[in-house]
């Protein structure tokens, strides 16, 4: 017995193998080096079979990543992280697939929109100016947008905002259930359709003329869902326990919405109207349809034809020389850079009201 015991106790083989708990990990740079490795073999591929498509390579590249990576993960790390890593090059090849357009974009934008964007094309109309030659400016597409964009926002803020209240706070029932579903509806509602019934009914039927408010009216069709929507997630962020501690004190309910509910998520409502207005900058359907076009100043927006920005893009490519293409892509950018200031305005709104910890 007593040799049995120290035949346990005996030490082991000190040429055993120790356990360990951790894997072979790939070096940090093995990402890097699997995607230079992809590229130049995409490239490589490229030429050898004769594709004059650099997306083609680019796309070969990214499934050459993928695989590669899948492949060196599982031999040296093992299939769980293998999974992980495929995963994580899946998502970041995808990352890449909807940033390049973006950016292509973008460059394409500045590159062409540069030559003639300057003060003179930001202060001058096309009033007189001959499509053929250069010159001319935006003047007058830059002010019916604004006035175009701040009417439609009049009408649709407050009629939103207060639809967003109804369905948050007072909304049961089957009322409540259309009301949602006719939002739903309008969210998915093409903006050519938005610019028909305004047509139909302002234009045809009450016999209105053109003019850039009944433009505003179908751009407010588009941004009455858009701000329901968002302000409907806002409010119900709103914790209940600060509208429970208002009625407690004998507060009415439209007060504590007013002086409680609003104040609390006027971070989250303020963002959602200005993405809304960044929405609508940008449509031409409407206004190619209500507004119909000026290349004079027309600074009264319920009178007469009056021009936009993405009117005036569409106009001047459809003319077809140089000159026109030039002025479409400098007019392109003012409105890409109005866009992304609304943009950074509601993201600054949102941080400035954001609840302080």
């Amino acid at each position: 017995m007593s040799q049995t015991v120290m035949a346990d106790a005996a030490p082991r083989d000190a040429a055993a193998p120790t356990p360990t708990l951790r894997r072979p990990r790939l070096p940090r740079w093995a990402p890097a080096g699997l995607a230079a490795l992809a590229v130049a073999l995409g490239c490589g591929i490229g030429l050898i079979g004769g594709l004059d498509s650099r997306i083609q390579w680019g796309l070969i590249a990214a499934v050459l990543y993928v695989a590669l990576t899948a492949v060196l993960a599982g031999a040296v790390e093992g299939a769980r992280q293998a999974k992980d890593r495929l995963a994580t090059s899946f998502i970041w090849v995808c990352f890449l697939l909807a940033v390049i357009p973006l950016a292509s974009l973008i460059w394409e934008t500045i590159a062409r929109g540069v030559k003639v964007l300057d003060g003179y094309f930001l202060s001058h109309s096309m009033n007189g100016v001959i499509t053929m030659e250069a010159g001319g400016g935006i003047y007058h597409a830059l002010i019916g947008t604004l006035e175009q964009v701040a009417l439609a926002t009049l009408i649709a803020a407050p009629v939103g905002l207060l639809t967003a209240i109804y369905l948050v706070e007072y909304g049961t029932g089957r009322l409540a259930k259309a009301v949602t579903f006719f939002v739903d509806v309008m969210t998915g509602i093409p903006s050519i359709v938005a610019g028909l019934f305004v047509l139909s009914f302002w234009i045809i039927i009450l016999d209105f003329g053109y003019s850039g408010f009944a433009g505003a009216m179908a751009l407010a069709i588009l941004m009455m869902p858009i701000v329901v929507r968002s302000t409907e997630e806002m409010l119900k962020l709103v914790p209940n326990e600060l509208r429970e501690a208002s009625l407690a004190l004998g507060v009415p309910k439209w007060k504590t919405i007013l002086k409680v509910v609003l104040p609390t998520a006027v971070g989250g409502i303020t963002t959602g109207i200005m993405l809304a207005v960044a929405r609508v900058a940008g449509e031409s359907a409407p206004i190619l349809l209500l507004v119909f076009g000026s290349a004079q100043i027309n600074a009264n927006p319920f009178e007469g034809a009056q021009s936009s920005l993405p009117y005036y893009v569409y106009e001047q490519w459809a003319n077809g020389n140089e000159p026109s293409y030039d002025r479409a892509w400098a007019a392109a950018l003012v409105l890409i850079a109005f866009v992304m200031i609304l943009n950074l305005v509601a993201r600054g709104i949102a941080r400035w009201k954001a609840p302080k910890h």
